[in-house]
Protein backbone atom coordinates (compact mmCIF):
# COMPACT_ATOMS: atom_id res chain seq x y z
CA UNK A 1 0.00 0.00 0.00
CA UNK A 2 1.04 3.42 -0.58
CA UNK A 3 2.62 5.03 2.08
CA UNK A 4 0.53 8.04 4.25
CA UNK A 5 3.04 10.23 4.02
CA UNK A 6 3.25 9.91 0.29
CA UNK A 7 -0.72 11.20 -0.62
CA UNK A 8 0.40 14.62 -0.46
CA UNK A 9 3.58 17.43 -0.60
CA UNK A 10 2.52 18.53 3.33
CA UNK A 11 0.54 16.36 4.57
CA UNK A 12 0.47 15.93 8.64
CA UNK A 13 -1.16 12.56 10.80
CA UNK A 14 -1.53 12.99 14.18
CA UNK A 15 -2.42 10.35 16.75
CA UNK A 16 -4.08 12.43 19.99
CA UNK A 17 -3.70 11.83 16.38
CA UNK A 18 -26.55 7.34 -10.18
CA UNK A 19 -25.97 11.36 -7.61
CA UNK A 20 -29.15 12.30 -6.04
CA UNK A 21 -29.69 15.90 -5.61
CA UNK A 22 -31.05 17.84 -3.21
CA UNK A 23 -31.33 21.90 -2.97
CA UNK A 24 -28.39 24.14 -3.04
CA UNK A 25 -27.03 25.43 0.49
CA UNK A 26 -24.00 27.81 1.81
CA UNK A 27 -22.19 26.32 4.88
CA UNK A 28 -23.57 27.83 8.21
CA UNK A 29 -22.56 27.29 12.05
CA UNK A 30 -24.84 23.88 12.93
CA UNK A 31 -24.66 25.52 16.44
CA UNK A 32 -23.25 27.80 19.53
CA UNK A 33 -19.52 26.44 19.95
CA UNK A 34 -19.75 25.06 23.98
CA UNK A 35 -17.36 27.42 26.12
CA UNK A 36 -16.06 27.23 29.66
CA UNK A 37 -19.42 28.85 30.94
CA UNK A 38 -21.69 26.17 29.77
CA UNK A 39 -19.34 23.72 31.35
CA UNK A 40 -18.89 25.49 34.50
CA UNK A 41 -22.59 26.04 34.63
CA UNK A 42 -23.55 22.56 33.78
CA UNK A 43 -21.18 20.95 36.42
CA UNK A 44 -22.17 23.87 39.27
CA UNK A 45 -18.75 25.25 39.55
CA UNK A 46 -16.76 28.06 39.06
CA UNK A 47 -15.71 28.87 35.50
CA UNK A 48 -11.71 28.69 37.22
CA UNK A 49 -12.76 24.95 38.45
CA UNK A 50 -13.35 24.68 34.84
CA UNK A 51 -9.97 25.83 33.66
CA UNK A 52 -8.49 23.51 37.01
CA UNK A 53 -10.16 20.42 35.92
CA UNK A 54 -9.24 20.53 32.22
CA UNK A 55 -5.66 21.45 32.67
CA UNK A 56 -5.01 19.02 35.11
CA UNK A 57 -3.92 21.58 37.84
CA UNK A 58 -3.73 20.83 41.75
CA UNK A 59 -6.48 22.31 43.96
CA UNK A 60 -9.42 20.71 42.91
CA UNK A 61 -11.39 17.55 44.81
CA UNK A 62 -10.98 14.00 42.64
CA UNK A 63 -14.74 14.19 42.65
CA UNK A 64 -15.48 17.51 41.46
CA UNK A 65 -12.45 16.92 38.80
CA UNK A 66 -14.60 14.00 37.98
CA UNK A 67 -17.82 16.04 37.47
CA UNK A 68 -16.49 18.27 35.26
CA UNK A 69 -14.40 16.16 32.83
CA UNK A 70 -17.89 14.26 32.90
CA UNK A 71 -19.79 17.30 31.76
CA UNK A 72 -16.67 18.43 29.41
CA UNK A 73 -17.36 15.30 27.73
CA UNK A 74 -21.28 15.30 27.50
CA UNK A 75 -21.15 18.93 26.13
CA UNK A 76 -18.23 18.04 23.57
CA UNK A 77 -15.80 20.81 25.23
CA UNK A 78 -12.26 21.04 24.83
CA UNK A 79 -10.16 23.71 25.98
CA UNK A 80 -7.89 25.37 22.83
CA UNK A 81 -4.62 23.66 21.56
CA UNK A 82 -3.90 27.62 20.87
CA UNK A 83 -4.03 30.92 22.17
CA UNK A 84 -8.04 32.48 21.31
CA UNK A 85 -6.07 35.38 19.62
CA UNK A 86 -5.19 33.06 16.86
CA UNK A 87 -8.34 31.97 15.54
CA UNK A 88 -9.15 35.19 13.45
CA UNK A 89 -6.02 33.68 11.08
CA UNK A 90 -6.53 30.89 8.49
CA UNK A 91 -4.42 28.04 8.94
CA UNK A 92 -4.50 26.61 5.78
CA UNK A 93 -5.16 23.05 7.06
CA UNK A 94 -7.89 20.79 6.36
CA UNK A 95 -8.47 17.93 8.78
CA UNK A 96 -9.82 14.76 7.92
CA UNK A 97 -10.95 13.55 11.54
CA UNK A 98 -11.01 9.49 12.01
CA UNK A 99 -12.40 6.62 13.84
CA UNK A 100 -9.04 4.71 13.45
CA UNK A 101 -6.58 4.51 10.49
CA UNK A 102 -7.98 1.38 9.23
CA UNK A 103 -8.10 0.21 5.01
CA UNK A 104 -11.37 1.96 4.45
CA UNK A 105 -10.48 5.29 6.12
CA UNK A 106 -6.51 4.94 4.17
CA UNK A 107 -8.19 4.90 1.06
CA UNK A 108 -10.54 7.95 1.78
CA UNK A 109 -7.13 9.89 3.19
CA UNK A 110 -5.77 9.40 -0.55
CA UNK A 111 -8.49 10.53 -2.23
CA UNK A 112 -8.60 13.63 -0.12
CA UNK A 113 -4.70 14.11 -0.24
CA UNK A 114 -4.87 14.02 -4.33
CA UNK A 115 -7.82 16.34 -4.52
CA UNK A 116 -5.40 18.62 -2.50
CA UNK A 117 -2.43 18.30 -4.21
CA UNK A 118 -2.22 21.50 -6.28
CA UNK A 119 -4.07 23.88 -3.18
CA UNK A 120 -3.20 25.71 -1.30
CA UNK A 121 -3.95 23.37 2.04
CA UNK A 122 -2.26 21.01 3.83
CA UNK A 123 -3.73 18.01 5.01
CA UNK A 124 -4.07 16.62 9.30
CA UNK A 125 -5.37 13.49 9.41
CA UNK A 126 -6.51 12.68 13.02
CA UNK A 127 -7.59 10.53 15.01
CA UNK A 128 -8.59 11.36 18.69
CA UNK A 129 -8.82 9.53 22.08
CA UNK A 130 -11.58 7.07 22.36
CA UNK A 131 -10.23 6.81 25.62
CA UNK A 132 -13.33 6.50 28.33
CA UNK A 133 -15.62 7.04 25.37
CA UNK A 134 -17.63 5.60 22.66
CA UNK A 135 -19.85 7.59 20.31
CA UNK A 136 -19.42 11.15 20.10
CA UNK A 137 -15.77 11.21 19.24
CA UNK A 138 -16.55 14.04 16.81
CA UNK A 139 -17.34 16.72 18.86
CA UNK A 140 -14.46 16.79 20.83
CA UNK A 141 -11.55 16.78 17.77
CA UNK A 142 -13.68 18.99 16.76
CA UNK A 143 -13.92 21.08 19.21
CA UNK A 144 -10.07 20.85 19.64
CA UNK A 145 -8.99 21.49 16.48
CA UNK A 146 -11.81 24.14 14.53
CA UNK A 147 -10.80 27.48 14.17
CA UNK A 148 -7.29 27.03 15.55
CA UNK A 149 -5.73 24.26 14.38
CA UNK A 150 -7.90 23.78 10.98
CA UNK A 151 -9.91 25.77 8.14
CA UNK A 152 -12.23 22.92 7.69
CA UNK A 153 -12.63 18.99 8.50
CA UNK A 154 -13.78 16.01 6.73
CA UNK A 155 -15.38 13.86 9.10
CA UNK A 156 -14.88 9.57 8.08
CA UNK A 157 -18.00 7.49 9.11
CA UNK A 158 -18.86 10.05 12.14
CA UNK A 159 -21.48 8.57 15.07
CA UNK A 160 -22.38 12.34 15.16
CA UNK A 161 -23.28 14.65 12.69
CA UNK A 162 -24.58 17.38 14.56
CA UNK A 163 -21.65 18.65 16.62
CA UNK A 164 -21.38 22.05 17.02
CA UNK A 165 -18.24 23.73 14.63
CA UNK A 166 -17.40 27.21 13.65
CA UNK A 167 -16.03 25.46 10.61
CA UNK A 168 -17.33 23.68 7.16
CA UNK A 169 -17.85 20.45 7.81
CA UNK A 170 -18.09 17.52 5.28
CA UNK A 171 -19.21 13.98 6.44
CA UNK A 172 -18.11 10.88 4.48
CA UNK A 173 -20.58 7.85 4.89
CA UNK A 174 -21.48 9.12 8.38
CA UNK A 175 -23.63 6.28 10.54
CA UNK A 176 -26.76 7.96 10.69
CA UNK A 177 -26.97 8.83 7.31
CA UNK A 178 -28.25 12.51 5.96
CA UNK A 179 -28.09 15.05 7.96
CA UNK A 180 -28.03 18.83 7.50
CA UNK A 181 -24.44 19.03 6.66
CA UNK A 182 -23.38 18.24 3.27
CA UNK A 183 -22.41 14.45 3.12
CA UNK A 184 -21.20 11.45 0.60
CA UNK A 185 -21.34 7.89 0.62
CA UNK A 186 -21.34 4.76 -1.94
CA UNK A 187 -24.64 3.63 -2.99
CA UNK A 188 -24.62 0.62 -0.54
CA UNK A 189 -27.91 -1.05 -0.89
CA UNK A 190 -27.32 -0.93 -5.20
CA UNK A 191 -23.62 -2.56 -4.16
CA UNK A 192 -25.56 -5.53 -2.15
CA UNK A 193 -28.49 -6.09 -5.01
CA UNK A 194 -25.68 -6.57 -7.62
CA UNK A 195 -23.64 -8.64 -5.10
CA UNK A 196 -26.69 -11.12 -4.20
CA UNK A 197 -27.97 -11.28 -7.67
CA UNK A 198 -24.61 -12.19 -9.10
CA UNK A 199 -24.87 -15.13 -6.83
CA UNK A 200 -28.07 -16.10 -7.86
CA UNK A 201 -27.35 -15.86 -11.24
CA UNK A 202 -24.39 -18.64 -10.62
CA UNK A 203 -27.07 -20.83 -9.68
CA UNK A 204 -26.68 -20.43 -5.67
CA UNK A 205 -30.11 -20.88 -3.47
CA UNK A 206 -28.47 -21.11 -0.08
CA UNK A 207 -26.63 -17.48 0.15
CA UNK A 208 -25.40 -16.41 3.67
CA UNK A 209 -24.87 -12.46 4.70
CA UNK A 210 -22.11 -11.39 7.43
CA UNK A 211 -23.85 -8.21 8.15
CA UNK A 212 -21.57 -5.08 9.39
CA UNK A 213 -21.97 -2.42 12.48
CA UNK A 214 -25.72 -2.57 13.30
CA UNK A 215 -25.27 1.26 13.76
CA UNK A 216 -24.04 1.66 10.21
CA UNK A 217 -26.24 2.84 8.08
CA UNK A 218 -24.59 2.14 5.45
CA UNK A 219 -23.93 -1.86 6.80
CA UNK A 220 -27.94 -1.30 6.96
CA UNK A 221 -27.88 -0.72 3.80
CA UNK A 222 -26.37 -3.48 2.40
CA UNK A 223 -28.64 -5.94 4.90
CA UNK A 224 -31.44 -4.01 2.78
CA UNK A 225 -30.09 -4.97 -0.74
CA UNK A 226 -29.33 -8.24 0.20
CA UNK A 227 -32.98 -9.17 1.21
CA UNK A 228 -34.73 -7.56 -1.75
CA UNK A 229 -32.16 -9.46 -4.35
CA UNK A 230 -33.47 -12.93 -2.48
CA UNK A 231 -37.10 -11.49 -2.59
CA UNK A 232 -36.83 -10.59 -6.06
CA UNK A 233 -35.40 -13.84 -7.22
CA UNK A 234 -38.26 -15.67 -4.67
CA UNK A 235 -35.85 -17.12 -2.28
CA UNK A 236 -37.36 -17.15 1.41
CA UNK A 237 -34.96 -15.40 3.50
CA UNK A 238 -33.78 -18.16 6.14
CA UNK A 239 -32.24 -16.21 9.56
CA UNK A 240 -29.88 -19.47 10.09
CA UNK A 241 -27.83 -17.88 7.09
CA UNK A 242 -27.24 -14.81 8.57
CA UNK A 243 -24.63 -13.65 11.11
CA UNK A 244 -23.92 -10.64 12.63
CA UNK A 245 -20.14 -9.63 11.69
CA UNK A 246 -19.99 -5.76 12.99
CA UNK A 247 -16.78 -5.65 11.08
CA UNK A 248 -14.56 -7.32 13.77
CA UNK A 249 -12.32 -9.49 12.93
CA UNK A 250 -12.95 -12.12 15.56
CA UNK A 251 -16.76 -11.88 15.93
CA UNK A 252 -16.66 -12.58 11.98
CA UNK A 253 -14.64 -15.25 12.00
CA UNK A 254 -17.11 -16.63 15.04
CA UNK A 255 -20.09 -16.10 12.82
CA UNK A 256 -18.86 -17.80 9.96
CA UNK A 257 -17.68 -20.70 11.76
CA UNK A 258 -21.09 -21.34 13.19
CA UNK A 259 -22.47 -20.80 9.81
CA UNK A 260 -20.16 -23.18 7.57
CA UNK A 261 -19.65 -26.00 10.36
CA UNK A 262 -23.66 -26.10 9.99
CA UNK A 263 -25.21 -29.61 7.91
CA UNK A 264 -27.11 -27.25 5.88
CA UNK A 265 -24.42 -24.82 5.24
CA UNK A 266 -24.74 -22.16 2.41
CA UNK A 267 -22.95 -21.99 -0.48
CA UNK A 268 -22.38 -19.11 -1.09
CA UNK A 269 -21.82 -16.06 1.46
CA UNK A 270 -22.07 -12.08 0.92
CA UNK A 271 -19.88 -10.31 3.63
CA UNK A 272 -20.45 -6.92 4.25
CA UNK A 273 -16.87 -5.74 3.38
CA UNK A 274 -13.89 -7.08 2.11
CA UNK A 275 -11.93 -7.95 5.62
CA UNK A 276 -14.87 -9.76 6.51
CA UNK A 277 -14.64 -11.73 3.38
CA UNK A 278 -11.45 -12.64 3.60
CA UNK A 279 -12.50 -13.81 7.02
CA UNK A 280 -14.80 -15.86 5.57
CA UNK A 281 -12.59 -17.74 3.34
CA UNK A 282 -10.29 -18.16 6.00
CA UNK A 283 -12.54 -19.95 8.35
CA UNK A 284 -14.09 -21.85 5.46
CA UNK A 285 -10.67 -23.37 4.13
CA UNK A 286 -10.13 -24.09 7.85
CA UNK A 287 -13.01 -25.79 7.84
CA UNK A 288 -11.79 -27.97 4.45
CA UNK A 289 -13.76 -26.24 1.90
CA UNK A 290 -12.58 -25.30 -1.22
CA UNK A 291 -13.10 -21.93 -2.16
CA UNK A 292 -15.10 -21.21 -4.86
CA UNK A 293 -15.42 -25.26 -5.34
CA UNK A 294 -17.18 -25.52 -2.02
CA UNK A 295 -18.31 -21.79 -1.37
CA UNK A 296 -18.57 -19.02 -3.20
CA UNK A 297 -17.49 -15.57 -1.31
CA UNK A 298 -18.03 -11.84 -2.44
CA UNK A 299 -17.33 -8.47 -0.22
CA UNK A 300 -17.83 -5.07 0.22
CA UNK A 301 -15.35 -2.17 -0.80
CA UNK A 302 -12.51 -3.64 -3.25
CA UNK A 303 -9.52 -2.66 -0.15
CA UNK A 304 -6.10 -2.89 -1.70
CA UNK A 305 -5.99 -6.42 0.31
CA UNK A 306 -8.81 -7.94 -1.62
CA UNK A 307 -6.26 -8.55 -4.90
CA UNK A 308 -3.23 -9.65 -2.95
CA UNK A 309 -4.55 -12.85 -1.87
CA UNK A 310 -3.95 -15.96 -3.74
CA UNK A 311 -7.22 -16.20 -4.73
CA UNK A 312 -8.09 -12.61 -5.25
CA UNK A 313 -12.02 -11.45 -3.93
CA UNK A 314 -14.94 -10.76 -5.85
CA UNK A 315 -16.33 -7.94 -4.57
CA UNK A 316 -17.87 -4.56 -4.94
CA UNK A 317 -16.00 -2.06 -5.46
CA UNK A 318 -17.15 1.22 -4.08
CA UNK A 319 -15.09 4.65 -5.23
CA UNK A 320 -13.34 5.40 -1.83
CA UNK A 321 -10.52 7.53 -3.17
CA UNK A 322 -13.45 9.25 -5.14
CA UNK A 323 -15.37 9.29 -1.53
CA UNK A 324 -12.46 11.31 -0.16
CA UNK A 325 -11.98 13.72 -3.50
CA UNK A 326 -15.44 14.62 -3.39
CA UNK A 327 -15.55 15.69 -0.22
CA UNK A 328 -12.53 17.39 -0.51
CA UNK A 329 -14.02 19.73 -3.42
CA UNK A 330 -17.08 20.31 -0.98
CA UNK A 331 -14.81 21.47 1.60
CA UNK A 332 -13.22 23.78 -1.05
CA UNK A 333 -16.38 25.01 -2.37
CA UNK A 334 -17.74 25.96 1.23
CA UNK A 335 -14.67 27.89 2.04
CA UNK A 336 -15.02 30.21 -0.60
CA UNK A 337 -18.24 30.79 0.37
CA UNK A 338 -19.84 29.47 -2.72
CA UNK A 339 -22.97 27.33 -2.90
CA UNK A 340 -23.24 23.34 -3.27
CA UNK A 341 -24.80 22.22 -6.22
CA UNK A 342 -25.63 19.06 -4.17
CA UNK A 343 -25.58 18.28 -0.32
CA UNK A 344 -25.83 14.63 -0.69
CA UNK A 345 -24.38 13.23 -3.36
CA UNK A 346 -24.50 8.99 -3.44
CA UNK A 347 -21.43 7.46 -5.64
CA UNK A 348 -22.13 4.78 -7.88
CA UNK A 349 -20.89 0.90 -6.69
CA UNK A 350 -20.24 -1.78 -9.32
CA UNK A 351 -19.46 -5.49 -9.23
CA UNK A 352 -16.03 -6.73 -9.88
CA UNK A 353 -15.67 -10.59 -10.18
CA UNK A 354 -12.65 -12.26 -9.51
CA UNK A 355 -11.77 -15.65 -8.38
CA UNK A 356 -13.91 -16.52 -4.96
CA UNK A 357 -17.19 -16.87 -7.16
CA UNK A 358 -17.91 -19.75 -9.19
CA UNK A 359 -21.79 -21.77 -10.39
CA UNK A 360 -22.75 -23.82 -7.32
CA UNK A 361 -21.72 -27.47 -7.57
CA UNK A 362 -24.39 -30.02 -6.58
CA UNK A 363 -23.64 -31.63 -2.94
Amino acid sequence: MQSLRALTRRQTFSKTVSVRVVAPIRWRPMGARTTIHDVAKAAGVSVSTVSKAVNGRYGIADATMQRVLDTVRDLGYESSLVASSMRARRTGVIGVLLADFEPFSAEILKGVGAAMHDSAFDLLAYAGSHQGAGDGWERRSLSRLSGTLIDAAIMVTPTVVGAATEIPVVAVDPHTGRADLPTVESDSFGGALAATRHLIELGHRRIGFLAGRPDLRSAGLRDAGYRRALADAGIPLDPSLIGIGRYELETTRESARVMLASPSRPTAVFAANDLSAIAVIDVAQGLGLRVPDDLSVIGFDDVPEATRRPLPLTTIQQPMRRLGAVAAEMVFTLLTGRELEEMHVILPTRLVARATTAPVRER
